[in-house]
């Protein structure tokens, strides 16, 4: 495939969801989840198997992918850190190759540049600009948000704000086609370059009760469960602890499990929605469309849920890409790719500047049969002393803990991270190369006394907001009653 020449202007859809692990979508192999406009999507484009989070949490996952840059590079390892507005991303790039980028729905990014190089944004983010969403009412499924066990108990068919979220960002987005649709046919055919960011498929566990319901009985229990004992790696037995997740009844495995199933189906059915408004109004020839997410969900596997991991259903990410006529159709893509590369790929694709700083890296020679160094990073860093980073090379994969020992799987024969080889003589070679390129330029000591002094500043920054309430520029205002369970399973 031949790179697209780049005095054409392609329209852009980017929809960058919330929490999907690519394990639970029909054309990532799952024959249980109904997602047939995202398996559309794959059929119609390139599909990437082995694409990654540059981060297991939001906001440093997020801004990555806009920056190209690792999370160490631009300082943002929470959801709480500020990245610097002086960083251009992907929206400035592609406003200054003359497209005029929107953003509908979420960004999660803290501080008071809520446009990030977008020209517009309609319906913003739930929470507030400045500091952490414990502003945030929940009402019934308070607490459940968060990587806490009350979200495994609050959890069944009900109703989740995140989901009124979207449909609040699904009807301007469907207005906003509308609308271009009718500038096409008065001869104004200037490219169009939409970013959508959705909440679903988030926790809570809760959906709909008709979504619940397709599903109710038809999931099956998670495929490893790790039993909670002194043979559990250190990072996970303590965060088990913490989280009060060291025993989860069957109940409510399956309720939650059901629930996620669900959130992932209702999402499929929006951008189904957005898919069939486009072609309504003649928009989707020339449309590069994009579908990925910021990080995975771990489901119940391995005993885990949430992200904050470094195992395949919660670092893992789905990417799927098409343009007809230049990307081709049906096609997957086994190579370790991470959304630092989507990135540049978009850019590269639309014809715009590549970002000078990116780590990122246009995946076009993947689908041209070229050389690829085979590598990709993701990292995990905290307030409370939580420093982690992976390399998945090849197969193999090796995830440092600082502190604690290293983990080591070969994917190709272990999948399922079943068995940790880091402590294998016979292996103590590939150990230490991966080991070396871990660290080679990421220095956890340096990133914890950064992390230490950017929380103090960011205590002064939050009481700062709650003290002063200084408006928000972008806003969607969740309410209470939004948030409930049909019926109280606890």
């Amino acid at each position: 495939m031949n790179a697209p020449k780049k005095q054409k202007k392609y329209n852009l859809l980017y929809i960058h969801s919330d929490q999907h692990t690519p394990y639970v979508t029909g054309c990532y192999g799952d024959s249980i989840v109904q997602t047939p406009n995202l398996d559309k999507l794959a059929s119609k484009g390139v599909k990437f198997t082995n694409a990654y989070c540059p981060s297991p949490i939001c906001t440093p996952s997020r801004m990555s992918t806009f920056t190209g840059k690792f999370p160490y590079r631009n300082e943002s390892w929470n959801n709480y850190h500020v990245l610097d507005s002086g960083y251009p991303t992907f929206a400035h790039s592609m406003g200054a190759a003359g497209y005029r980028p929107v953003l509908f729905g979420r960004m999660h990014s803290i501080g008071p540049d809520q446009l990030r190089g977008y020209a517009e944004r309609y319906v913003g983010d739930h929470c507030s600009n400045f500091t952490e969403s414990s502003d945030v009412d929940h009402g019934e499924l308070t607490g459940t948000t968060g990587p806490n066990r009350i979200s495994l108990v609050k959890s069944g068919a009900g109703q989740n704000a995140y989901q009124v979220h979207d449909e609040d960002v699904l009807e301007e987005v469907l207005t906003y086609i509308d609308n271009l649709g009718e500038k096409k046919t008065s001869d104004d055919d200037s490219p169009f370059n939409l970013s959508i960011g959705l909440m679903l498929p988030h926790q809570p566990y809760v959906a709909r009760k008709e979504d619940y319901e397709l599903y109710e009985g038809k999931i099956p229990m998670p495929s490893v469960m790790d039993e909670y004992n002194d043979d559990l790696h250190p990072y996970y037995k303590q965060w088990r602890k913490e989280r009060k997740i060291e025993h989860v009844s069957d109940e409510e495995i399956l309720r939650s499990k059901t629930a996620y199933y669900a959130l992932v189906t209702a999402m499929d059915r929006m951008i189904g929605d957005i898919f069939d408004q486009l072609d309504k109004n003649g928009l989707l020839e020339n449309t590069l469309i994009v579908y990925s997410s910021d990080h995975g969900e771990q489901i119940g596997e391995h005993s885990l849920w949430w992200k904050q991991t470094f195992y395949e259903y919660s670092v893992k990410i789905p990417m799927i890409l098409s343009l007809p006529g230049v990307l081709p159709e049906g096609e997957t893509y086994d190579e370790n790719v991470s959304s630092l590369d989507l990135n540049a790929t978009m850019l590269d694709i639309l014809g715009c500047p590549a970002l000078p700083d990116s780590d990122g890296r246009s995946m076009l020679p993947i689908i041209d049969q070229k050389s690829w160094d085979n590598k990709v990073f993701s990292e995990y860093c905290t307030d409370d002393g939580t420093l982690m980073r992976m390399i998945k090379k090849d197969n193999w994969k090796l995830n440092y803990y600082h502190g604690m020992p290293c983990e080591l799987f070969n994917l190709a024969e272990d999948p399922m991270e079943q068995t940790d080889l880091s402590k294998e003589p016979e292996f103590a070679t590939i150990k230490q190369e991966l080991l070396d390129e871990v660290l080679a330029d990421w220095d956890p000591i340096k990133i914890a006394a950064k992390i230490a002094k950017m929380k103090a500043e960011n205590d002064i920054i939050s009481d700062w907001a709650y003290n002063v309430n200084p408006s928000d520029q972008f806003r969607w205002k969740l309410l209470p009653e939004m948030d409930y369970l049909e019926q109280r399973v606890f």
